[in-house]
C-alpha cells in the first residue's frame, strides 16, 4: 500500500495510506481536538481533504483566523440552502468567502428586500441548529453536468464546462441540499454560531455587463455573538462615516449625473481642503529635492502606443478623439509626459537622479458597477512623482521616498500601515539580474528605516517590483494609497539613456511613486478618517464668529478681518437667531472653533472660544486665542506633538 508520511506540529512523523483524509489524520493522533480544520504545506484544508503525498500538517482550532475562514464559506452555502427552500426559482451561481464576510449571487427576478433577508436569516438559524454535515464527493465531469442540468441549475453547468480537463469535480451535500464547491468548509452546519446577512446589491454575471444581472447577498460570520455585535458596531460607525454622506452633508463635494458618472465637483469648502494638501505637498516635495511639473491632459495616439498602454490598458482608456487628422488620446497616466521632458536634452551620470513631481489629473474608464464616490471615479489627479536614477542609487532613492511618505502619513494622522515588497512574476520584463538587485535594493530600503513588511512573492508588476503601502483608518479599516514602483519596461520602450562616467550610453533606473495615490481617493479616507470633523489646519472653515445679539455686528465684523488678515478662514453668523441654534449648526457642520461674542465680550474686546465637542474656554483677547491654537494651525507642529484622529 503507498504510504505519505504526515510531519506533525511537535515535529515528529506518522505514516498514513496514500489519500487518507485530514479529518482521519486528525482523528487518530489526536493532536487537537477543537480542530476545525487543518493546513497542509500552508494551504488551508477541511477534514475531506484527501493527503496524497508527504506534507506538513498543522491544525487549525476553533476560534482561529483560519477557522473563520472556513465557517464563512459554510455559512455561504447555509444562506445559499435557505434563498432556495424560500424561493424555489432562484438559481444559485457562486458564493465565495471575502474580507470580513462572504456573499452568494443568485438569478433571481428582483431584488431582495430587507424582509426577504429577515426570512433567509430565520431559515439559516433552522439550518444551523440541525448541525448537518458537509459531505465532499468527488463525481465525474459527465455525472456533474447531468446533476445540474437536471436541477436547471445552468450556471453550474457552465463553471463545469469552463473548468480545466484536468480538474477534480467535487461537490458537497449538506443532507438534501448540494452545491458544486472546491471548499473548504466547516464539518457541519453547526459550526456557524453567529452570522447576520447585512446588504443586497445587482451584480453581473462574471462581472460583465453583457452578462445577465444577479442578485448579491452580503453576510457575516463570527465566531461568537460579541465579536458579531463588535463588527455590526464598527459597520454602523462606518455608515455615520461615509464620505458620499459627509460630502453631501458638509458639502464638500457632488458627482452629478448631468455631468458624468465618476467626475467630481470640488465644491469652495472641499476645494479649500484639497488647497491645503496641495500647499504642503508642493512645499515639502520642493524641501524633498523634487522639481515639479506641469503636463498636457492629451497626447498624440503614438505616444501611448509606445508606452504601450494601447496595447496593454485600452479597455480603461476613453475612446480616440481625431484632430486635424490626427488621433489624440485622454491620458490614463503621467509617465509618458516626464519621460519626453527628459528625452529633450543629453543626460550626464551627474545629472542623476532626477526628481520630478505632478498633480496630474488621468482620466480611466471605469465600469459603471466598480464606481464609488470618490474611492473609484474616472477622472482623478494623482500625486505622481518619477526618480530617474542610475542603479547605484536605487536604494537611496527609495529611502528617500520611504522618508517622504512617512512624514506625509503621519501629518496627516496615519501612523498605523501594512507594507508588501511584491516580487517577480513569472512574466516580466528586462533581464532577471536588473530584478534581483531592484529588489534587494527595495528590501535594502525597508530595512534600512526598521520597517516591517511582508513579501509577497510574484506579485510585481511585469515591468519591476514595488512597495505597496495600506494605511489603516481609525476604525482600522486598511486603505491602499502608497506605492513605489521600479520600472524597466518604459526607459527601454523609450530608449532612454544617460552618458556614464565611461562616456557610453546606460539606461536609468525609472522608479514611480504616489503618496497619496489620488487626491480624490485620499481626501474621500480623510473624511471617513475624521468623520468629516478635520483637524484645525486642514479644516474648510476653521473659526465661526457668533453674535447673541445684533448690536456686536460690528465688533463680530473686525474680529472676521482681523482674523481673515492671519490667514484664519472664517466666518461670521450674526443672523437674528438664538445662540443655541447657532451652536448646534457650528456643531453639525464641524467646525474646530466658534467664537461667542455678547455685550460682555465687546465690551472687554475679548471672545468666548467653544471647542468642537462642546467643551468651553476661559475668555480671551484674540491674540491670546490666536496664540492658544498655533500648534493647531501649523501641520508639522500639529504632526510632532502627536496627532490624533
Amino acid at each position: 500500500m503507498d504510504e505519505v508520511r504526515i510531519t506533525l506540529p511537535d515535529g515528529s512523523e506518522k505514516a498514513f495510506p496514500k489519500g487518507a483524509t485530514v479529518g482521519e489524520i486528525i482523528n487518530s493522533t489526536g493532536i487537537a481536538k477543537a480542530a476545525i480544520g487543518a493546513k497542509v504545506n500552508g494551504k488551508l484544508a477541511d477534514f475531506w481533504y484527501e493527503v496524497d503525498s508527504d506534507a506538513a500538517l498543522e491544525p487549525v482550532k476553533e476560534g482561529s483566523e483560519d477557522g473563520l475562514a472556513l465557517i464563512r464559506h459554510t455559512a455561504a452555502h447555509v444562506m445559499a440552502e435557505a434563498v432556495q427552500s424560500l424561493f424555489p426559482e432562484a438559481r444559485v451561481t457562486i458564493g465565495p468567502v471575502i474580507e470580513n464576510g462572504f456573499y452568494y449571487d443568485f438569478d433571481f427576478p428582483r431584488g431582495f428586500t430587507p424582509e426577504d433577508l429577515e426570512k433567509i436569516e430565520e431559515k439559516m438559524k433552522e439550518i444551523v441548529g440541525r448541525k448537518k454535515p458537509l459531505v465532499r464527493k468527488k463525481v465525474s465531469r459527465e455525472e456533474a453536468i447531468r446533476i445540474f442540468t437536471d436541477e436547471g441549475e445552468n450556471y453550474k453547468v457552465e463553471i463545469i464546462n469552463d473548468l480545466p480537463e484536468a480538474d477534480q469535480i467535487t461537490i458537497y451535500d449538506q443532507e438534501t441540499w448540494h452545491d458544486l464547491c472546491r471548499g473548504p468548509h466547516a464539518p457541519s452546519t453547526g459550526d456557524v454560531k453567529a452570522f447576520k446577512l447585512l446588504t443586497s446589491a445587482g451584480a453581473y454575471w462574471r462581472g460583465s455587463e453583457k452578462n445577465p444581472m444577479l442578485q448579491r447577498i452580503y453576510g457575516t460570520a463570527f465566531w461568537d455573538r460579541k465579536e458579531l455585535k463588535a463588527y455590526l458596531d464598527r459597520l454602523e460607525e462606518a455608515k455615520k462615516r461615509d464620505h458620499r454622506k459627509l460630502g453631501k452633508e458638509l458639502d464638500l463635494f457632488s458627482i452629478q449625473d448631468e455631468t458624468g458618472a465618476g467626475l467630481v465637483l470640488w465644491h469652495p469648502k472641499g476645494s479649500r481642503v484639497r488647497r491645503v494638501i496641495e500647499d504642503f505637498w508642493r512645499k515639502e516635495h520642493e524641501r524633498a529635492g523634487y522639481d515639479l511639473l506641469y503636463t498636457p491632459h492629451i497626447a498624440k495616439i503614438d505616444l501611448w502606443k509606445t508606452s504601450g498602454h494601447v496595447d496593454f490598458y485600452k479597455e480603461n482608456m476613453y475612446p480616440r478623439m481625431e484632430m486635424e487628422n490626427t488621433e489624440y488620446q485622454l491620458k490614463p497616466m503621467n509617465c509618458p509626459f516626464h519621460i519626453m521632458i527628459y528625452k529633450t536634452g543629453v543626460r550626464s551620470y551627474r545629472d542623476l537622479p532626477l526628481r520630478w513631481a505632478e498633480i496630474g489629473t488621468v482620466y480611466r474608464y471605469e465600469r459603471s458597477g466598480v464606481l464609488h464616490g470618490l474611492l473609484r471615479v474616472r477622472g482623478f489627479s494623482q500625486d505622481d512623482a518619477h526618480i530617474f536614477c542610475r542603479p547605484d542609487q536605487m536604494e537611496s532613492e527609495v529611502i528617500g521616498v520611504l522618508d517622504l511618505t512617512m512624514l506625509f502619513l503621519k501629518t496627516f494622522g496615519f501612523d498605523d500601515y501594512e507594507i508588501y515588497l511584491s516580487t517577480r512574476p513569472e512574466k516580466f520584463v528586462g533581464e532577471v539580474d536588473g530584478w534581483d538587485r531592484a529588489t534587494e535594493a527595495l528590501h535594502d530600503a525597508l530595512d534600512a528605516r526598521g520597517l516591517p513588511y511582508e513579501v509577497d512573492e510574484g506579485g510585481g508588476a511585469f515591468y519591476g517590483p514595488k512597495i505597496d503601502l495600506k494605511i489603516k483608518d481609525v476604525l482600522g479599516r486598511a486603505w491602499q494609497c502608497s506605492t513605489v514602483q521600479v520600472d524597466f519596461n518604459l526607459p527601454e520602450r523609450f530608449g532612454m539613456a544617460y552618458v556614464g562616467e565611461d562616456n557610453a550610453r546606460h539606461r536609468p533606473i525609472m522608479i514611480h511613486r504616489a503618496i497619496f495615490g489620488s487626491m480624490e481617493r485620499f481626501f474621500g479616507v480623510l473624511i471617513e478618517h475624521y468623520g468629516g470633523a478635520f483637524p484645525l489646519w486642514l479644516s474648510p472653515v476653521q473659526v465661526r464668529i457668533a453674535t447673541i445679539g445684533d448690536e456686536q455686528s460690528g465688533y463680530a465684523e473686525e474680529l472676521y478681518q482681523t482674523l481673515k488678515e492671519k490667514g484664519i478662514r472664517t466666518e461670521t453668523d450674526i443672523r437674528n437667531e438664538k445662540l443655541g441654534l447657532k451652536v448646534r449648526e457650528a456643531q453639525l457642520e464641524k467646525i474646530p472653533y466658534l467664537l461667542v461674542v455678547g455685550r460682555n465680550e465687546m465690551e472687554t474686546r475679548t471672545v468666548a472660544p467653544r471647542k468642537l465637542g462642546g467643551a468651553n474656554m476661559p475668555s480671551a483677547t484674540i491674540d491670546e486665542f490666536l496664540a492658544q491654537i498655533a500648534g493647531e494651525l501649523d501641520p508639522g507642529a500639529w504632526r510632532e506633538a502627536g496627532s490624533r484622529s
